[in-house]
């Protein structure tokens, strides 16, 4: 038996597309940028000159999408959900409706704390430990980022002041199966972090050519025999307006 894990053809037509579920939208920002903190979400939700221009729908409920002016631009933002398939069904929906452009950030669990202490990671590649890239790539294990996207970002990180640390992240679907043996792997093999969708949206991003870049910023450090939730629970909130910012520069600088 042949599972995508093994099959190396993924050019075959998908019955269902994102077209057949969602509406193309008149006027819709080229440019999204998505986070899955819902209190960073929120704060910026809440703001004057925002607005709701869309939803996106599954069993869970509905997910607003929003319209910010930055800048003189447009930029659509919304929450992505936690997992790289959720993820992904989402940044297919957005381009559906007409995005061209996206940008992604969030926490990751720190491996390497020397390396990453007080500094954005810009992922260069990612381990794929998951499955969702499996479908819009062949199999291999790891994913590099498209080098001229990770350029722009260090370009913009490097004019905003914030200092960074380049290099490979361990996507993974098993949050409680981060076992110590495969960590120390893992570290072994350069991953300064671990998260769970970076991996999946190289791969989608890529399948359907649309400049993506993606930033995280630890949260929780998982590179010891003891496990420390340090700011996790805040999901970002203390530093919203920066992570904001620098995910707008990102998206104006792929125009």
């Amino acid at each position: 038996m042949e599972t995508i894990f093994q099959r190396a053809d993924i050019s075959a037509p998908a019955l269902i597309n994102p077209a057949d579920t969602t509406e193309k939208r008149k006027d819709f920002p080229k440019i999204c940028v998505s986070t899955f903190s819902d209190n960073i979400i929120r704060k910026f939700a809440s703001l004057e000159n925002v607005h709701q221009i869309a939803e996106l729908y599954t069993a869970n409920g509905a997910m607003p999408v929003y319209k910010i002016r930055y800048k003189d631009t447009d930029i659509a933002f919304f929450q992505s959900r936690v997992g790289a398939p959720a993820c992904v069904v989402g940044f297919e929906e957005i381009v559906a409706m007409g995005a061209e452009r996206f940008v992604l950030f969030g926490s990751c669990g720190v491996l390497d704390e020397k390396k990453v202490q007080g500094k954005i990671i810009i992922p260069v590649s990612a381990v794929r430990d998951e499955g969702t890239s499996y479908h819009y790539a062949a199999p291999s294990p790891e994913i590099k980022a498209d080098e001229r996207y990770v350029d722009i970002l260090e370009r913009v990180l490097t004019e905003c002041g914030c200092p960074y640390v380049k290099g490979r992240t361990w996507t993974t679907d098993g949050i409680y199966r981060e076992t110590l043996p495969v960590i120390q792997e893992r570290k072994e093999q350069g991953c300064l972090a671990v998260e769970m969708e970076c991996a999946s949206m190289i791969a989608a991003s890529q399948y359907r050519k649309i400049p993506f870049i993606q930033f995280l910023y630890g949260a929780d450090s998982v590179g010891t025999d003891t496990w420390e939730i340090r700011d996790l629970l805040q999901y970002g909130l203390d530093s919203a307006d920066k992570y904001m910012a620098l995910a707008f520069e990102c998206g104006l600088a792929l125009m």
